[in-house]
């Protein structure tokens, strides 16, 4: 199975191993599981506790254990629902950002405006509710009222411990963070 989901995503099986194995060990936090029955939760005043563990400690943390390097992580900013950090590494940065809406009529239309802004180089199967690589090997994936963005043009063309190109890193870095998300 994860052969096949790596193929999908493109993607080393090792990597996802790696991935999958960190964020089963490490229970991405104490959140409960989202249920059937649970609604996602439109935008609000403030960033979502989802939103907001992007930017702390417990996922870089686990960014960090996947790719081999460990990076520090700027301040948080929040501006018309858009929650973003940077992943700083020595020699390069990945940029993750997190827009709140309201419902699925916003999110499928900012979604496909970032497609539109950043082009869609490939459609990646199984991570999240909708999710695609852009030309520069960037990733965006939609889940619930959120689209999650890891900005991979802070990398240099090999990067990570062992070194991978910036496509895969994001991908990655994807998987890690949407691991993670329970809902809210």
């Amino acid at each position: 199975m994860v052969t096949a989901r790596a193929a999908k995503l493109g993607v080393a099986p090792v990597v996802v191993a790696l991935v999958t194995v960190l964020v089963v060990a490490a229970g991405c936090g104490s959140s409960p599981q989202a249920t059937a029955t649970t609604r996602p939760l439109p935008a609000g005043r403030y960033p979502s506790q989802v939103s907001k563990m992007v930017c702390a400690s417990e996922a870089p943390h686990d960014v960090g254990l996947a790719l081999g390097e460990k990076a520090t992580v700027t301040t948080p900013t929040c501006s018309d629902h858009l929650y973003t950090c940077r992943y700083v590494y020595p020699s390069a940065t990945v940029t993750i950002s997190v827009k709140e809406l309201s419902s699925v009529a916003e999110t499928t239309a900012y979604y496909k405006s970032l497609g539109t802004q950043l082009g869609v180089a490939r459609p990646l199967g199984n991570l999240g509710q909708g999710a695609y690589q852009t030309t520069n090997g960037s990733v965006v994936v939609r889940k619930d009222y959120k689209v999650l963005l890891v900005d991979a043009s802070g990398l240099p063309p090999q990067f990570g411990n062992p070194p991978t190109n910036p496509g895969a890193i994001a991908v990655t870095v994807g998987i890690v963070i949407l691991g993670c998300w329970a809902g809210d």
